[in-house]
């Protein structure tokens, strides 16, 4: 199955839809009157990548993170939000004042846009449904929207198209919620069908006798509850899909994400998890958005058990907050692609352009001018970490656990976004960002390879690349080259540079335990001349590949290094080349010498 499939469709259906939806070109303002149209000139083109108007539902912190995706193409979006100082209102192309839950309101903004989306779910569907009938193009699909707004229906629509889901059932009664107790087992996780996120909507009943309090503080049976059997997840991960109008599919890599009080609070990209796992995820989060109708970006959340179990637990037909990393760690952020996705244009590369990203949601930690202190100063430090970009929303009232704004950090690896994320956060045990992390491991069994090492080294050093040495025996020390290779990666070391003396099981065992590529240095000892640790490392088994050099020569082993990194890294690339010119220049200077002097002189002789 392919899982980055872009679409090649063009915009054509959508110019027709610009002629069917006259759209208006306004002053980016708030307007309250629904039918003030005497800003509109029909027909006068937009000259944007788009010639038409996306519509979207809802003006908050996604729609002003669609707006300013949309500006970097001159897309124009207009909102409809029911606050003036919505987040989207200052930089939407225009936003009308109104609820979007108000048929007669929905339906007077539709007029406006040649297409409708969405950036919340709670919507009018039936109002979506009555304008499709009249023509309108809604991405996603109303059929969609309604699904997913009732989260037992979307229980019931993804168990039909055969995707892995935690057991569930409808609960009319008390008597149902027992029978659903003694069926599951507990504790029993009850849920609202309808307006229930970032936790909201959740009780969990730890006996049978909890089952009552459960129910009562999800507001009873009459708003509408069912139950899920509890699923011991050991990580929860999510993964973004794009759907293009032509059905293709373009997932985000998986991410792991943390939640604080039932609400999203860390975001890990991509998620620390074997390979087969994000095959997994992916491959249901493909099926699960393919068995919907419309196009746009839909956020597939999974629960991950601890034996390797991959359930979905829900979607969101729009873009999520475990997809904010994109904006900065993906070639296409997840807004671009809705945008993209809307009016048929091809989906964007998802892939990841930095090895590493970890996302920070601003949660208000306190009411009013004392949360705003908080979190500017957190805001504060931030801006002082490399690789940090603050999005702020701009919501003018602070509430505790309101989603104020994010902090994306990105990085060579997810242990040194987390070790500067410690850092912004000021936890204890977390490294100050004046330390440059390593990205070349030098490692030996003993001093007595070091005055050989050290050559590797100084290239290192000259070349400016950060890197470590460390004495580290497959020998004396085998716990500790276990945890050096497995913890490797995770730190940010990107290639390893084992020296091999007597015996030489450094290098290969070393090699075993990491995916990182690991460069072999055969040093001459009293015995063999160096020949047993060349043989060692050039006979490794198959499966297990080591680099090498020749005896004795740490040199080439970081010149290699240099290679090797130069091959992502544009500025060490030329430098390399610069140096390779300076070798050459150097010789030809010797020969011209040689040639002028005579070999007597140039020997001193």
């Amino acid at each position: 199955m392919d899982k980055h499939t872009n679409s090649s469709s063009s915009s054509s259906s959508l110019k027709q839809s610009f002629k069917q939806y006259q759209s208006p070109v306004l002053a980016c303002h708030a307007s309250t009157d629904t039918n003030d149209t005497t800003l509109r000139k029909d027909y006068l083109p937009v000259h944007g990548v788009s010639e038409v108007i996306v519509g979207v539902l809802g003006g908050g912190q996604l729609g002003r993170m669609l707006c300013q995706a949309a500006s970097e193409m001159a897309i124009k979006v207009m909102v409809l939000d029911p606050l003036v100082n919505c987040p989207a209102s200052s930089i939407a192309y225009d936003h009308m004042v109104g609820s979007f839950d108000d048929s007669a309101t929905v339906q007077e903004f539709a007029k406006r846009c040649a297409v409708l989306t969405v950036e919340i779910e709670h919507v009018d569907v039936a109002t979506m449904e009555k304008l499709e009938q009249q023509g309108v193009d809604c991405q996603p699909k109303a059929s969609t929207i309604r699904i997913i707004q009732d989260k037992y229906l979307q229980k019931v629509h993804f168990s039909r198209h055969g995707i892995p889901l935690p057991d569930f059932m409808q609960i009319d009664d008390l008597e149902g919620a027992k029978r659903a107790g003694d069926l599951f087992g507990y504790p029993l996780m009850l849920k609202s069908r309808r307006l229930a996120y970032d936790g909201r909507g959740n009780a969990v009943a730890k006996n049978d006798e909890e089952l009552t309090s459960a129910v009562n503080a999800l507001g009873g049976f009459a708003r509408g509850l069912y139950v899920e059997k509890w699923t011991p997840f050991v990580k929860e991960l999510a993964v973004i899909v794009g759907r293009g109008r032509d059905n293709s599919i373009s997932c985000y890599p998986v991410v792991e994400t943390i939640h604080k009080e039932n609400i999203c609070h860390v975001v890990k990209a991509p998620a620390h998890v074997p390979w087969k796992i994000r095959e997994l995820a992916i491959d249901i989060a493909h099926k699960a958005v393919s068995s919907l109708e419309g196009a746009g970006v839909f956020a597939v959340e999974l629960f991950l058990t601890k034996d390797g179990q991959v359930l979905l637990n829900e979607v969101a037909p729009r873009p999520h907050n475990s997809g904010h990393h994109t904006i900065e760690s993906c070639y296409t952020s997840q807004f671009e692609q809705h945008l993209r996705a809307v009016l048929g244009l091809p989906l964007g590369d998802p892939s990841m352009k930095t090895p590493a990203a970890i996302m920070y949601n601003l949660l208000g930690e306190d009411e009013g001018e004392p949360g705003f202190h908080l979190a500017h100063q957190l805001i504060g430090r931030a801006l002082n970490i490399q690789g940090t970009a603050v999005h702020w929303y701009d919501k003018p009232e602070m509430r505790k656990q309101r989603k104020m704004g994010h902090i994306t950090i990105v990085g060579s690896s997810v242990g040194i976004v987390e070790a500067q994320l410690k850092s912004m956060l000021k936890e204890e045990g977390s490294e100050t960002q004046t330390a440059v992390s390593p990205c070349v491991g030098i490692i030996m069994g003993s001093d007595s390879d070091l005055p050989i090492m050290k050559d590797a080294a100084m290239i290192l050093n000259m070349f400016g690349v950060p890197h470590e040495v460390r004495i580290v025996s497959a020998h004396r020390t085998p716990e500790m080259m276990f945890s050096y290779a497995l913890s490797a990666r995770d730190r940010g070391i990107q290639i390893i540079i084992a020296g091999a003396g007597g015996a030489a099981h450094l290098p290969g065992m070393v090699a075993s335990l990491t995916p990182l590529p690991v460069i072999g240095v055969p040093v001459r000892a009293s015995a063999l001349d160096g020949m047993d640790s060349l043989l060692s490392i050039v006979q490794m088994p198959r499966g297990v590949p080591v680099a090498t050099v020749a005896i004795n020569n740490a040199t080439n082993a970081g010149l290699l290094a240099v290679r090797m990194l130069g091959v992502g890294d544009a500025d060490l690339a030329a430098r390399m080349s610069q140096y390779q010119e300076d070798t050459r220049d150097d010789v030809l200077k010797k020969a011209e010498k040689l040639q002028t002097d005579g070999w007597e002189s140039y020997l001193n002789l």
